[in-house]
């Protein structure tokens, strides 16, 4: 498995979110971290944001 370069800390920053919310996201999909600094797999990674951006309002419906 590949790897997405990409911390938790990271991806909070990118997608607005605090590092618990992302923290509690690793938890519901199963997905192993030690600190908002550990580097993610590349289909772990993916996952997390996928679920991110299906929580978001669609701006096409308002």
């Amino acid at each position: 498995m590949g790897f997405a370069d990409l911390s938790i800390a990271e991806i909070a920053a990118d997608y607005n979110q605090t590092i618990e919310q992302v923290f509690h996201l690793c938890e519901q999909l199963g997905i192993p971290y030690k600190t908002e600094k550990t580097r993610l797999a590349l289909e772990d990674a993916k996952a997390i944001i996928s679920k991110i951006l299906s929580q978001k309002p669609d701006a096409s419906t308002q």
